[in-house]
């Protein structure tokens, strides 16, 4: 039995107060409590080194308590209040064995999940170990691989658009003033934003990418050698309102919602996508068929040509974070650089093009091209080819199409054919060949002859032009007298509003020219293959088709008008007058008549027509009578 055993025995023994015996006991019972809690030997230990020893085998229970107050409370003050002391340590103790509880309690849960995960965590140590082993390649992986290789390395020739695509500015038929002006305006110290107009198939892409080649090699160019040429089809740029993707300005693929690279997603991190503004910059980015893009997308567009400049944000992104690479807080802060010239090609009518672009832009028009243009283009195709050609042939295909591109794939496809038919060498095409393939792929001419020598009594021939391809109006008209007044006058009911108001125009002038009231005729004018035309500009033609139905005077079926007709008999201006020439020429039309006003319209030294601009209709008669 250990001395404080013994010293509480003695005074239990002599009868000493009851409470000096609970406070014995009690101190007893604390001592035995430390014990379990911490050791015999750590509290033996403890007792030793703060030279508790005697305290503890004194037979004072105040010395006890103190001895007590220094080991659990850590407090060397003497306190009178033994009972104050106890209560103390025992409110301490209480808070380290419901530590103790607590700290034991969560040790089991966490063995128990360990226990649960067990599995799982030596299955994903294994795979981290065979990954490290063996990188991130198996047996699938390689297969796969290898298969790429092998497509790799099986190719086609080349192909023969690709092959057949112009490759010098000579190359580009019939457009030289819009190649001259393209060019003028890219290799300027100063380049412009282009907008180039015209019909499908006549060059406008490989005259945009050749004349940023030559402005390369030009003084005057701020284009560096290695300038970019990034091509684009608006019709496949869509704005997304989510702004989860935009391949043409770029995007931020946030962590959570938008699936940034593993690495970043799983530290929280924004990845900003540059776009192809980004790619071009220092270039040129070409936008085929501009007009068909978003209107939305259009106008952000337009921002980045003002700042040439791309930012990005993100709620995600925190400039303290250092866990975000420089590159990206570069691309936050700074934004994306997009310094370029824009080329937009189009085949709709400028009006149709957002107004705010084209005041940023230079505009070019691109011409339709004549059969003597088609029959180069055919040419020099077959000399790439390395074939010969009949110049009938030639001549053929001309008839079949007005665009560049179109002609490249029917010479194309009859090369096919007769390699097909007779083999490869010495490649010889017919006229034969272009009409088999013509029939097979079910190919009309696109126009037909209507100039003829003879003349007629109320037909005369219009001009019209739908987005930039004119086209023949064949007008005719027919005009019974009546013995009263009460006629009627019929035209198309699918005519435009403004087409029939240039029906009643044309009674005014008819009547202030011969005194005859048309009024008194049954008058039937009709557009030959219907009557969808609007505008004034066929005012003239349908006069000239009236006058002769009543006059019963012939006119020459070798001339066409254009022009709006005034109350007055002034011949007024109208648009598309270079289309409608061009559509003439493909009809054989051999004399075209145009407003004088637009006169400065058409280019010099037309070729195959003769133009002739008239002011009012008293010229007009005097031609086509």
């Amino acid at each position: 039995m250990t001395k404080q055993k013994l010293y509480a025995a003695k005074y239990v023994d002599t009868n000493l107060d009851s409470g000096y015996k609970r406070l014995f006991a009690q101190v007893d019972a604390i001592m035995d409590l430390m014990k379990k809690l911490w050791g015999e030997e750590y509290i033996s230990e403890a007792i030793e080194k703060e030279g508790l020893g005697e305290d503890f085998e004194s037979t004072c229970i105040e010395d006890r308590i103190h001895a007590l107050q220094r080991l659990v409370l850590k407090e060397e003050a003497y306190i009178d209040d033994p009972i104050f002391v106890l209560e103390k340590i025992e409110k301490e103790l209480s808070i380290i064995i419901a530590r103790r509880h607590i700290e034991n309690r969560i040790e089991m849960e966490v063995e128990k999940l360990l226990e649960e995960k067990q599995d799982k965590l030596i299955d994903e140590l294994k795979l981290s170990i065979i990954k490290k082993q063996n990188g991130p390649e198996n047996s699938k992986t390689l297969n796969k691989l290898a298969n790429l290789q092998k497509l790799d390395g099986i190719k086609l020739s080349k192909s023969i658009m690709e092959l057949l695509r112009p490759s010098n500015l000579d190359e580009i038929i019939g457009q030289e003033r819009a190649v001259s002006a393209i060019i003028s305006k890219i290799a300027s110290p100063y380049p412009q934003h282009i907008i180039l107009y015209g019909p499908p198939g006549v060059g406008k892409t490989s005259a945009a990418r050749l004349a940023l080649s030559i402005a390369k090699n030009m003084k005057s160019t701020p284009f560096r050698n290695d300038a970019p040429f990034v091509e684009v089809d608006g019709t496949t740029l869509r704005w997304d309102p989510r702004e989860i993707t935009n391949p043409l300005l770029g995007s931020v693929h946030d962590p959570i919602y938008q699936g940034s690279k593993k690495d970043f997603a799983e530290i929280g991190v924004p990845e900003p996508k540059p776009g192809l503004v980004t790619d071009a910059h220092g270039g040129v980015l070409f936008i085929d068929e501009i007009g068909e893009m978003d209107p939305v997308l259009q106008n952000k567009l337009l921002k980045v040509l003002e700042d040439k400049r791309v930012d990005f944000s993100s709620s995600y992104y925190d400039p303290d974070d250092e866990n975000v690479p420089a590159y990206i807080k570069k691309l936050f802060e700074d934004g994306a650089p997009a310094d370029f010239i824009l080329i937009g090609a189009t085949t709709r009518e400028p009006y149709e093009i957002n107004a705010a672009l084209r005041s940023r832009c230079a505009e070019v028009y691109f011409e339709p091209l004549t059969k003597k243009d088609i029959q180069k283009i055919v040419l020099n195709a077959s000399k790439k080819l390395k074939i010969t050609i009949d110049e009938d042939a030639v001549e053929t295909i001309s008839e079949y199409t007005i665009e560049g591109r179109k002609a490249v794939n029917i010479l194309a496809d009859v090369y096919g054919y007769v390699i097909y038919k007779r083999g490869e060498e010495n490649v010889h095409i017919t006229r034969e060949d272009v009409y088999a393939v013509a029939s097979l792929a079910r190919l009309t001419p696109y126009s037909k002859k209507y100039a003829s020598n003879n003349k007629e009594v109320g037909k005369v021939f219009g001009l019209g032009v739908s987005g930039f391809l004119g086209s023949i109006l064949e007008i005719e008209a027919v005009a019974f007298e009546r013995q009263s007044e009460g006629g009627t006058i019929r035209f198309n009911d699918t005519a435009g509003s403004m087409a029939k108001d240039s029906v009643f125009n044309a009674g005014t002038v008819i009547r202030s020219i011969t005194g005859k009231d048309v009024s008194t005729y049954d008058v039937h004018v009709n557009i030959v293959g219907g009557g969808n035309v609007d505008g004034p500009s066929a005012g003239v033609a349908i006069t000239i088709a009236i006058l002769s139905a009543i006059t019963k005077k012939p006119v020459r079926q070798d001339v066409a008008i254009t022009g709006e007709i005034s109350l007055l008999g002034h011949i007024k201006p109208v648009g598309g007058v270079m289309e409608k020439v061009y559509g003439a020429i493909q009809g054989g039309i051999k004399t075209v008549l145009i407003p004088e006003e637009n006169k400065n319209d058409l280019p010099e030294n037309l070729e195959d027509i003769e133009i002739i601009p008239v002011s009012n209709i008293n010229e007009v008669i005097d031609i086509v009578f």
